[in-house]
Formats: structure tokens, C-alpha cells, sequence
């Protein structure tokens, strides 16, 4: 079972297969590196990287250090200990965020970001109004605390928009997907939380001097659309693709999709080489 050890201690897993160029993909908040089973047929193209985030799948959970930049320096540690180049970073939902605060720290490694269903600010602020209100984390906060699996459970739920999955895919989702997935300690499911209620990575967008590609489901209630419109309007080389129908994972309810849209940017960045 591969592991990254880091400097502070924290055993990360990860799981490698293909050659080529490295495609690093970093899960979502509660998720974990089996959420990408999906996207293994990229692996035909390019060297496929997933990881567990500390706390979360077969990673080690240190008893404290679930904030941003502990799981941005997590990512540079793993960058390290494959020696990774040239490699395009793939963050989902909070993995965006990760994606975003940790490319200063990797610039010279990376030849391009994928933001699929990212924001980066996930509340609401003056001057910024792609956000959900504050109360939102907070209720899923005081959801964790009174029944933790039924919390979970709905907002699993809630990442799909209505009639976006057959019955077949649920049930595929249910036994590839969610079971082998691992739930985090309710614990480190708060501690990362707190990041969605305080990161704000506006600022960072303008310095993102790479090719980035945006995904973001059209139906998406969890990280609005609007965000990565956002996004798009604030970063320097940014194309956005949105679909329609689709809820806040739409690599899960539509793979093949999706995989086309990645196979297609790895593409275009092969005279970055």
C-alpha cells in the first residue's frame, strides 16, 4: 500500500498506474481517492496520481492539522516523494481550493489546473455573491454533531441534481464508489469544514499563469455555477465548461464525459512538453 511520509509525520496513500504525464486528482471535503474509480481509463494516456487527504481514505489521521495549508503542504510532499514534473493538478470541490492555495508552492512542477466543481470562496462575502450563505456550513456542522451518517448521507445526496442518475448508476455508485470510500472521523469531517466556512483564494487567481480548466455541473447546488464563472472572468488562461443537467460531481454521473474533457486538456498542454 503506497504511502507518503511528510515531514510533520502524516502517512498519506496514494495509488499510481500509467506512464506520461502525471494527472494528480485530489478528492473533495469527506471524500476520498476511490471517488476517482471512474477516471482509471486516463490512466491508457497519462501517469494517474490519486491521494488520500490526511484524515480522509487510508491516510493516517494526526490528532490536529486539518487547515489549508497543512493539506496544501500534504500535495507538495507528495509531488516530492514522486518527483513529479510537468504534472497537471486536479482538485474537486474543497480539492479545488487545495489546487489553488497549494500551485505557488508548485509552479514549477505543474504544466496546467483542472477545477472541477471548485469556488473559491465557498460563502458568501461582500463584494462576492457565488457563495452559499454562512449558515450553510454551520448547519452541516451541527448535522456532523447530532447523527454523523445521516448527515453524510444527504449531503451524498445532495451532489446530484434530480434524475441525473439511474437507478443502475446509483447502485454502481453505492458499490464502487461510496462503500470502499471510507467515511472520515466525524472529528476531521469538522476540522476540514472549517476550511469551506474561511478559505477565500480570491486573491489568488490573477498570479495562475498556467492553462486551467474549469468543469462545473450546471445544476450544481453545493458550489454554484456562478463560482467558476468566477473564476473564469479572474484567471488569466481559463476555459469553463458547463453541464447542463449535471449536479456537483459530474465525473461520477457522467465519466466518459468528463474523461473526453480531460483527455482533450492534457492534449493541448503536449506543446508545453
Amino acid at each position: 500500500m503506497p504511502q507518503c511520509e511528510t515531514p510533520t509525520g502524516v502517512s498519506i496513500h496514494y495509488e499510481v498506474s500509467g506512464t506520461g504525464r502525471p494527472l494528480v486528482l485530489v478528492h473533495g471535503w469527506a471524500a476520498s481517492g476511490a471517488f476517482w474509480r471512474f477516471q482509471e481509463p486516463l490512466a491508457e494516456s497519462c501517469r494517474l496520481v490519486t491521494v488520500d487527504l490526511r484524515g480522509h481514505g487510508r491516510s493516517s489521521s494526526p490528532a490536529s492539522g486539518y487547515g489549508l495549508a497543512d493539506l496544501t503542504d500534504d500535495i507538495a510532499a507528495l509531488f516530492d516523494e514522486l518527483d513529479l514534473t510537468d504534472a497537471v493538478l486536479l482538485g474537486w470541490s474543497l480539492g479545488a481550493q487545495v489546487a489553488l492555495a497549494a500551485f505557488p508552492h508548485l509552479r514549477q512542477r505543474l504544466a496546467g489546473l483542472v477545477l472541477i466543481g471548485g469556488t473559491p470562496r465557498f460563502t458568501l462575502a461582500d463584494g462576492y455573491d457565488y457563495g452559499l450563505p454562512p449558515a450553510e456550513p454551520r448547519g452541516m456542522g451541527a448535522g456532523i454533531r447530532r447523527d454523523f451518517q445521516k448527515t453524510m448521507g444527504g449531503f451524498f445526496r445532495r451532489m446530484f441534481a434530480a434524475g441525473e442518475l439511474s437507478r443502475e448508476q446509483e447502485n454502481r455508485l453505492a458499490r464502487e464508489i461510496v462503500i470502499p470510500g471510507r467515511l472520515p472521523e466525524p472529528r476531521v469531517a469538522l476540522a476540514t469544514l472549517d476550511i469551506l466556512s474561511t478559505a477565500d483564494l480570491r486573491d489568488t487567481l490573477q498570479a495562475i499563469d498556467l492553462p486551467v480548466l474549469l468543469i462545473h455541473g450546471g445544476a450544481d447546488t453545493i458550489c454554484l455555477p456562478a463560482a467558476s464563472r468566477y473564476m473564469a472572468n479572474h484567471l488569466p488562461h481559463a476555459r469553463l465548461v458547463e453541464m447542463a443537467g449535471a449536479g456537483h460531481a459530474p465525473f461520477l454521473s457522467r465519466p466518459e464525459e468528463c474523461n473526453r474533457l480531460l483527455a482533450a486538456f492534457l492534449e493541448t498542454l503536449h506543446g508545453r512538453d
